[in-house]
C-alpha cells in the first residue's frame, strides 16, 4: 500500500532533524523557482518567431545572469552554514554517554552516567517489522542531551538514525562523537549505513525514548 510522503524524509525526532526538513523544503523551492524561470526563457527562445540572437550578447542580460546566481547563493549561504554549525555543536552539557561498538554484524551498547547498561544488539529475525528490529534495545532518555561514543572492533561501519539525523561512522582504532536528543517518547529504527560484509543488512539499530523518570523509578 502507498501512502503520501513514504518516500520523503522521516519525521523528524529531533531537532537537528527538524532543520535539515526545514532546509531541504526551503532549498527545493529555490529550486522549483529557478527551474521554472530557466524553462520559461528556454521555451521562449526556441519557439518564439520575435526572439534576436542580440538579446544573447547584450551587457544587461549578461549582467542579470551573472549577478542572480550570486544573490541565490547568498539566500542559501546562511541556513546552510547554520545548520552546519548545529550538527557540529559538541559543547552543549549532556546527561549521559552512550558508547558505540560496530562489530560483524551486530552493535555493542554501554551507557555511563545514568544507567548501568552493557548489551548487544542483534537482529530480531522474527520481528514483524522485517530487517528493522532488535532482540535488545537501547533505552535512553528522551528531552535530554546524550553524547555518543561510537567506534569498530573490526571494519567501517556507519551508525545511522535518520529521524534523529545522526549518520556517524565507526571506525577501526578511533573515536567519533556527536550529541543527540530525542524530543518524543518514541522508538527510533536506524541502521548500518556503510557497507561492511555479507550480513551488512542484518544489523539493524533500534533505540527506546523513555521519560527520564520513567528510567529512574
Amino acid at each position: 500500500m502507498m501512502f503520501w510522503g513514504m518516500y520523503s524524509l522521516q519525521d523528524a525526532l529531533s531537532v537537528t532533524m527538524e532543520q535539515i526538513i526545514y532546509f531541504h523544503d526551503y532549498l527545493m523551492m529555490v529550486m522549483i523557482i529557478i527551474m521554472c524561470i530557466v524553462g520559461y526563457f528556454l521555451v521562449f527562445v526556441l519557439f518564439s518567431k520575435t526572439y534576436s540572437s542580440s538579446i544573447v550578447a547584450d551587457h544587461l542580460v549578461e549582467s542579470v545572469w551573472t549577478i542572480l546566481p550570486i544573490v541565490v547563493l547568498i539566500f542559501l549561504v546562511y541556513p546552510s552554514i547554520y545548520l552546519l554549525y548545529l550538527i557540529d555543536e559538541s559543547s552543549v552539557e549532556f546527561l549521559c554517554t552512550l558508547k558505540v561498538i560496530g562489530h560483524q554484524w551486530y552493535w555493542s551498547y554501554k551507557m555511563d552516567g545514568l544507567l548501568n547498561l552493557e548489551i548487544d544488539s542483534y537482529m530480531d529475525a522474527d520481528s514483524a517489522v522485517r530487517l528493522m528490529d532488535v532482540d535488545t534495545r537501547v533505552v535512553v532518555p528522551s528531552q535530554e542531551h546524550i553524547r555518543a561514543l561510537i567506534t569498530s572492533s573490526d571494519v567501517l561501519h556507519s551508525w545511522a538514525l535518520p529521524s534523529l539525523g545522526v549518520k556517524m561512522d565507526a571506525i577501526p582504532g578511533r573515536l567519533n562523537q556527536f550529541v543527540f536528543m530525542v524530543m518524543l517518547n518514541s522508538v527510533v529504527h536506524g541502521q548500518c549505513s556503510e557497507i561492511c560484509g555479507v550480513n551488512h543488512s542484518f544489523m539493524p539499530i533500534v533505540l527506546e525514548a523513555v521519560s527520564l523518570s520513567y528510567l529512574l523509578c
